[in-house]
């Protein structure tokens, strides 16, 4: 039986939360610090998003480890926004090590009356890695992967409600300053060289 409508839109958004949340723990300028930089800050991290059991037992391998495939994440969902900096080599390296990385968190379909959905295989923080990539393919068998994105300016992640999927910044201060910056190179540009001759 297939999921009710209502129920896919709930499962896509509760999705959209988990992937998010995870995309958005790295610095940036605007404040927000690390939160994957050390095993106290990515076990905060986990006790915080409903993951106590993951929590109790991290390494700063571990730390390192969820650190490169948020990175990853990042880079996939900046490719979703169509950032003219992200290569096609980086976006092909973030690609290999999502897959890479999932093999190691099998999920489980579970199905009943209402379904099926995915789950994680495994407990602690393999099962709390698991429930980010069960998020992922849930959103991609919705239709709605490509409207999770990530800032061309600062590289936070939100997810595009944009009637064509059009949007790549997440608030209108980073689409100013990205306008602005764009502006004041185009004038650089046609400025004449200093000390040319008349």
């Amino acid at each position: 039986m297939a999921t009710p409508r209502t129920e896919q839109s709930s499962l896509s958004t509760d999705s959209a939360e988990i992937v998010l949340d995870f995309a958005n723990t790295h610095a940036d300028r605007f404040g927000r610090t690390e939160r994957f930089g050390d095993a106290t800050g990515l076990s905060a991290w986990l006790a915080e998003n409903g993951f106590a059991e993951a929590a109790a037992d991290v390494t700063a391998a571990d730390a390192g480890a969820v650190r490169e495939l948020r990175d990853a994440l990042i880079t996939v969902l900046l490719g979703h926004s169509g950032d003219p900096r992200t290569s096609a080599e980086s976006l092909e390296e973030a690609e290999n090590l999502l897959r890479r990385t999932a093999v190691r968190y099998p999920l489980v379909t579970v199905v009943d009356r209402a379904g099926a959905h995915l789950v994680p295989a495994h407990r602690g923080l393999p099962g709390a890695l698991g429930s980010v990539f069960a998020a992922m393919t849930e959103l991609a068998l919705a239709g709605t992967w490509n409207r999770l994105k990530a800032c061309r300016n600062c590289h936070f992640a939100f997810y595009d409600r944009s009637r064509n999927t059009s949007g790549a910044y997440c608030s209108n201060t980073c689409s100013t300053q990205v306008g602005m910056r764009n502006y004041r190179e185009r004038h650089r540009g046609n400025q004449p060289g200093r000390g040319s001759g008349g």
